[in-house]
């Protein structure tokens, strides 16, 4: 499969999402709550007040994956009524994002791309994304996040400047990411192929119809080059 370059999600991408901690922060959030709830319904309300946000946030009302968080954050404490304060939960979350582990094909992938170059599209807030970056050593032709256009997948935003920046027509290029909707879907509305990065085998929502599914980056590359990766 041909293309000039590859844009690439980066959290569940690249590196893991923060699926991790999370559940760390429910129990805590859980043991310190005056009103009987259970991590699940906590996890739910917190990505509802999230989302809520996330989905409103652009242009003139852009807010920023920190502040999202620490407004969503605060809003389920309250919920709750858990003596947790909004700093000491949030800064686990915090401390994932300059630092998340990273899979074990993602290095591999990217040494072995053989000239095609790598563009990261991220909706993480761009401090973040370059501190773990750095961390990892991660090399990237460019990279792109929702600060830059004020804008979050699957909004077109990003997907636009991305392509006007580097001069690609989307024709030319293939974007690869773990979520269906914000990768999929955002790109897709553009022109633009995907590859769906399924690795934890999620089912696909109504409506979206990835041009190609892969279970991990082995098999992307084997997609793209034609060749699998040793």
């Amino acid at each position: 499969m041909k293309c000039k370059a590859l844009f690439l999600d980066f959290y569940g991408t690249l590196v893991h999402e923060d699926d991790d901690i999370l559940p760390v922060i429910y129990e805590q959030i859980r043991a310190k709550a005056a009103t009987a709830c259970s991590a699940k319904e906590i996890g739910s309300y917190w990505w509802k007040a999230f989302s809520d946000r996330f989905r409103s946030s652009y242009g003139d009302k852009f807010l920023s994956q920190r502040e999202i968080g620490i407004q969503s954050l605060a809003e389920t404490l309250a919920h709750f009524d858990s003596s947790c304060t909004v700093e000491e939960l949030i800064s686990l979350q915090f401390e994932h994002w300059v630092r998340p582990g990273i899979y074990e094909d993602t290095l591999q992938f990217l040494q072995t791309l053989d000239g095609i170059p790598v563009y990261i599209l991220s909706n993480i807030d761009t401090a973040d994304i370059r501190a773990a970056i750095a961390y990892h050593g991660i090399q990237a032709a460019g990279i792109l996040t929702s600060e830059d256009v004020r804008s979050y997948k699957p909004r077109p935003e990003l997907f636009v400047e991305a392509l006007t920046r580097y001069n690609l027509q989307a024709s030319e290029v293939i974007h690869i990411g773990d979520s269906a909707v914000s990768d999929v879907g955002g790109a897709q509305g553009l022109g633009i192929r995907t590859v769906w990065l399924n690795r934890s085998n999620k089912s696909l929502p109504e409506g979206i119809v990835p041009d190609f599914i892969c279970r991990n980056l082995h098999e992307v590359y084997s997609l793209i080059i034609g060749d699998a990766m040793t």
